[in-house]
């Protein structure tokens, strides 16, 4: 069956060109979930793609690590792919300058740009409310896709987010002794109000969603903005911690 693990012949494929079929395999999976749900069979994707069965599972392993892989994207696309979404657009601004922030105020200053990104696309993304809803009605469907969702944790639904969090520790801008719960409180309050509102039609107002971003980055940053003078150090993810994600 489709949501059982078909043994790959050979690690996982690397290079270029592996990483161009898997990007095509998750932008048909993409596209085939939306139309037709986690049931949709894995020859079907592959076909879509461009790619054998056999490559498919080559990279995923299962349909449910391929799901995980395509809503991750979604949920991180709003920053750019930077190298690290899959299957999103790619047309938000960049973590670069995230990471790349070179004191305090630039940290601010692009953790703000990337809130209002996020907000923006929370509210203007039709496609990626649609998958949004998707996965909360396939969940009930398909145990084991929960099962999956919940064992990816939240570094892993949100990974570019968890690796721009985890580099800014090392440079020592952040100082972040718990990954999973970081991610999760930076979207609360940059990112999931909004998305409440809109799963329910209600809209926030744009004055609204920018209060909501300048208090949050605000919060999160007298969280856990290094002291001055501090020694720089790895963000550490805790391994309690297995709260699915929206």
């Amino acid at each position: 069956m489709d949501a059982q693990p078909v043994p790959a012949a050979k690690p996982a494929p690397t290079g270029p060109r592996a990483a161009r079929k898997r990007q095509a395999v998750v932008r048909a999976a993409r596209d085939l979930f939306l139309r037709e749900g986690f049931g949709v069979g894995m020859d079907a994707i592959a076909a879509e793609a461009g790619v054998s069965k056999v490559t498919v599972y080559n990279h995923f392993g299962s349909k449910e690590a391929l799901f995980t892989a395509v809503v991750a994207g979604v949920l991180d696309e709003p920053l750019g792919d930077g190298g690290h979404g899959e299957g999103g657009r790619g047309d938000g601004p960049d973590l670069a300058r995230l990471v790349q922030a070179d004191g305090p105020d630039a940290l601010k200053a692009a953790l703000t740009d990337a809130g209002r990104a996020w907000g923006l696309a929370v509210r203007t993304d039709a496609e990626g409310r649609a998958l949004r809803t998707l996965v909360a009605t396939e969940l009930h469907r398909f145990p084991e896709l929960g099962r999956a969702w919940r064992a990816h944790g939240p570094a892993g639904h949100h990974p570019a987010v968890a690796d721009a969090l985890r580099t800014l520790a090392e440079r020592g801008l952040l100082d972040i002794p718990d990954l999973e719960v970081a991610v999760l409180q930076l979207y609360s309050l940059l990112v999931f109000p909004q998305m409440v509102f809109e799963q329910y039609g209600t809209e926030l107002t744009e004055e609204l969603g920018e209060r909501l971003v300048v208090d949050g980055v605000e919060m999160f940053l007298r969280r856990y903005a290094s002291p001055p003078g501090s020694t720089p150090g790895p963000a550490h993810s805790s391994a309690r911690s297995s709260t699915p994600a929206p």
